[in-house]
Order: structure tokens, then sequence, then C-alpha cells
């Protein structure tokens, strides 16, 4: 495979990165192709005809209940209104006379302290009343109207907001209260907008911990919501300048999302966790792959390369590590900054948009982040849009969930493979084969084609290996079935002839022991003596 092979499969337009309604901003997958701002719009316009098509169908229902209860009860009805109209005509009579009754005995000259306490004791109570109203009203808002309305203020709500709630979780760890306290002396700079920007972050988090119940996307709604609101309110009425108006908002996003992310970050309500399980099992199965493969412009045997490389798969795998969406993107913009300090320095020249796509799948691949796709989906829900929909920390965003989808859906033609051999990579069954010397170009320098040299000398010594344990193993086993094949020879030699011992033979007697089963030898010579 060369190294100058033409690109295959892993090409995508930039246009295909920006929204699909043709706004100019980033699109996002999670969003349907279409950018934050026009993702809300659309997602608006759906919610509004289903309820409208709920208040349809309630009213329907309604008025078929209403002609069937008035049809059962026609004669019983008429008598009913006659008697309430009576009523009805008696309670006003009585109202009447009561009002006439008051007025006579009111005072008609009061001090002015009693007045201005009257008036005072009369603004309390229809404060008091407006409360109680909102307070019966609370879940009609939430269903037909944003869950945010920066309206001013009262004195009460104020004195709210400053009272210590029981509902907030005290116990905070060092990040939550570090967040904190850097918040509050950041405000301090803002003067007078600081007051009323953090009694709503406060109001919002206690909203928040009342709608733990509803699901991630309608909390989601809420922060997006939250987010817009503010930024508006800080244009439009304190006349903010847009950069001040970014730090205001990134200042914002880590104090509040600080102290929601245990709740908010990978739900157990969704598939989140699945799907990072989906994704890292399919990210080992494709360890395979290799940067020719992918056509990546990065050479690793140089120094400088290979450490940005680490640097790159560093920041992608850091952003786990993170509580902040601003932080994670943080990441993911340096990571990408790598990857185009790596090419450069590999071809000498400014990396393109067609080089660094692949060079980031093949950084994910390497690095297989964990919880991919909870820190993708966390992201888009909980980060400031405005950061999504424009500037660099949106686009190598919008790249990282193209890599992604691009992982998820890797298949032989991408990788300009046959079907079967795919299978076979994917399987496990065997692995690519290395580079062949006579197929390198001339500007690949000689370090790179000894270390592929020695490596096909190991893969060929690592086969000669494998074939010589595989004959050892053969020929033990032929030594086995050959000792069991002669002792069962010999098992039946001995059983068709069998051994017979013989009792042991008696011992001859000696000439010069006593004779004694014969008599009949003449007796032993005895020695003479002759005189001489």
């Amino acid at each position: 495979m060369s190294l100058k092979s033409e690109r295959r499969g892993i090409h995508v337009d930039q246009s295909e990165l920006l929204c699909k309604k043709g706004c100019g901003y980033y699109g996002n997958p999670a969003w349907q192709g279409f950018c934050s701002k026009c993702w809300r719009e659309e997602y608006h316009k759906a919610r509004q005809k289903q309820i409208q098509d709920d208040w349809e169908l309630a009213e329907r229902l309604q008025r078929e209940e209403e002609e069937a209860y008035a049809s059962s009860q026609s004669t019983q009805g008429a008598q009913s209104l006659t008697f309430s109209k009576f009523e009805e005509k008696k309670t006003n009579e009585k109202t009447r006379k009561v009002t006439t009754v008051k007025k006579f005995f009111s005072a008609s000259s009061r001090t002015g302290a009693k007045k201005a306490a009257q008036e005072r004791n009369l603004k309390q109570g229809q404060l008091g009343r407006e409360r109680n109203a909102d307070n019966i009203l609370r879940d009609l808002k939430e269903i037909f109207t944003p869950s945010w309305e920066l309206a001013p203020p009262t004195e009460a709500e104020i004195h709210e907001a400053k009272a210590p709630s029981p509902s907030i979780n005290r116990q905070v760890s060092i990040e939550t209260d570090r967040a904190s306290k850097e918040f509050i002396e950041f405000l301090k700079t803002c003067h007078k907008s600081g007051q009323e920007i953090y009694k709503q972050c406060k109001m919002f988090l206690e909203a928040m911990h009342h709608k733990r119940e509803l699901s991630i996307e309608e909390q989601s709604e809420c922060a997006q919501d939250f987010y817009q609101n503010v930024a508006e309110k800080l244009q439009t009425r304190s006349k903010v300048s847009p950069e001040k108006v970014e730090k205001v908002m990134d200042q914002i996003e880590k104090y509040i999302m600080t102290r929601l992310y245990k709740y908010v970050f990978c739900p157990e309500t969704t598939d989140d966790e699945k799907k990072d399980l989906l994704v890292q099992k399919r990210i080992r199965a494709l360890h395979w792959v290799t940067p020719q493969m992918l056509c990546v412009p990065v050479n690793e045997e140089i120094p400088e390369v290979s450490d940005m490389v680490v640097k790159a798969i560093t920041d992608i795998i850091e952003m786990d590590s993170k509580r902040v969406p601003r932080d994670k993107l943080a990441c993911i913009t340096q990571c990408s900054k790598h990857i185009f300090n790596a090419i450069k320095i590999t071809k000498n020249e400014p990396a393109s948009a067609d080089d660094f796509l692949p060079t980031l799948i093949y950084i994910v691949l390497k690095g297989n982040p964990p919880r991919l796709q909870s820190n993708i989906q966390y992201i888009t829900r909980f980060c400031n849009p405005s950061r999504l929909m424009t500037g660099e920390d949106g686009y190598y965003f919008t790249n990282l969930c193209c890599a992604v989808a691009f992982i998820e859906k890797l298949d032989a033609q991408s990788l300009n493979l046959s079907q079967e051999d795919f299978d076979r990579y994917m399987s496990g069954q065997t692995s690519p084969k290395k580079q062949e010397s006579e197929n390198w170009s001339s500007d690949v320098c000689l370090g790179v084609k000894q270390m592929y040299k020695n490596l096909d000398l190991l893969s060929q010594l690592n086969e000669r290996q494998e074939r010589i344990v595989s004959e050892a193993k053969k020929l033990e086993k032929d030594l086995i079935d050959w000792t069991d094949g002669i002792t069962k020879e010999v098992q039946d030699i001995v059983e068709k002839y069998p051994l017979e011992i013989k009792p042991k033979n008696q011992p001859l007697a000696a000439i010069d022991s006593e004779n004694v089963e014969n008599d009949k030898l003449p007796p032993p010579l005895q020695p003479q003596v002759y005189a001489g």
C-alpha cells in the first residue's frame, strides 16, 4: 500500500458540516443536522403543534361528554337551571346590601399615616395574592411557556433568592466551591448587573432541582432557554458588548454546570451508557486499522510528530475528566491543534480539512476515549449554543461528531478492502500484511524501510515458530500413539501365551557327603599305611 494512494471513503465536504437549513452555522448530528438555533425553532414548532393538537382533542372530548350528559339529563337539567338562577339572584342581592352597609359605616377621613399604612397593607396583600397565583399556575407555565423569562424581580423574590434554600445540596465538592468563589469574584467586575446575574443563576439552580424528574431533553431545553434569555438581557437592557457577554456566559455556564454535572451527565433515564459501550466495543474491534488505510498524512517516526500524536490522544482522553462543557470543548480544540501541527510537520505545509478528518478518526481509534458518546451528548445538551454554532470550537466539535459517525458506519468499501478481508480482520483471524519494500516511494526515509523489513523478518520468524510448535505437537502425539500401540501388542501376546513358572529343581548331592538315599554304594576308600 503506497503512502500516495488515493483518498477513499473519508472525504467530507465542508458544506455538510453546516446547518441543513442554510443559516450558515455548524450543524450537529444530535440535532438532526440543524444548528442549535434552528433546532430549537423546529422543536418549538413541533411542541406548539403537539400542544394545539392536545387542546383540540381535549375540547372535542369535553364537548362530547357535555352533549352526552345533557341528552341524558334533559328533564332534570331544566328544573336545576331554574333553581340555579333563583340562587344566583338571591346571592347578588345579599352582596349588594352588605356593600351598601359597609359604605355607611366606613370612615370618611383618615390621617396620612393611616392611609400610608393601608396602602402598604394593600400592596403586601396584592403581592401575596400574586405569589399565590404564581404558585397555582406554576405547572401550567412549565408546559405552555418557556421556562425562563427574566422579568425584573420583586423585593420578595430577591429575599427568597438570598435566603439559603434547603433543597440545594450543601455538601459541595472542592471544585464546586472553587467555581462559586471564582464566579462571585468575576461578578464583582460587572457592578450593577452582577447581583442580578447571581440572583438569576441561583433561581435557575433552584428550579432545576425541582425538575430532576423531567427528561434530560426537557432539562436541556430549560438550560438553553436560560442561556438565551440571559444573553439577550445583557445585550438589550444592560448594553453589554458582545465580547463581554461571551465572557459572562462562560462564567455562568461554569458555575451552574459544575453544580448540575452529577445530575445531568449520563443520567440513568437515557441510553448514553449503552451507546458508550457499543462505541468502545466497535473501536476495539477496529484495532487493526492502519494509518495507511485511512490515508493519514502523519509520520510517527518523526519524534516531534510522535509527541504531537501522544498529546492529541491525551487531550481527547482527558475530556472525560472535565465537568464544564466549555472545558470539554477546550480539550477537543487542543487535540485538534496538535493534529494540525503533526500534519504540518510531516508535510512541511499547512494542513487541509481533508487531512484533518482522517487523522482525527485515527486519533479516536488509537485513543478509544472513555464515555465518548456521553461527553458528546453532554456538550450538545448543556453547552452555550453560541460556541457550537460558530468559531473553532464549533468546527472541531462538529468534526468529532462526524468522526464518531464514520467509525460507527465504517465498512470494507470505506477502507478500500474486500468484504472477505474486512470480515477476517474484524473477527481477528488475521491481520493486515505489512507494506512491502518495493512499494515504497522514493521520498520515504531509509529508517522506515529498515523498520518494516525487520517487522517482516519478525513475522516470518513468528510463522516458522508456529510451524515448529505445530510439528512438535504432532510428533508428541505420534509418540504417544506409538507407545500405546506397543503396550497393547505386548498385552495381547501375554494374554495369548501366558507364562508358566515351574518349581525349582533340587540340587545334586556332593560326592563327599553321606549317602543317605542309596546304601548300595560301596563305602568310600580308606587310606592305608604301609610299613616300610
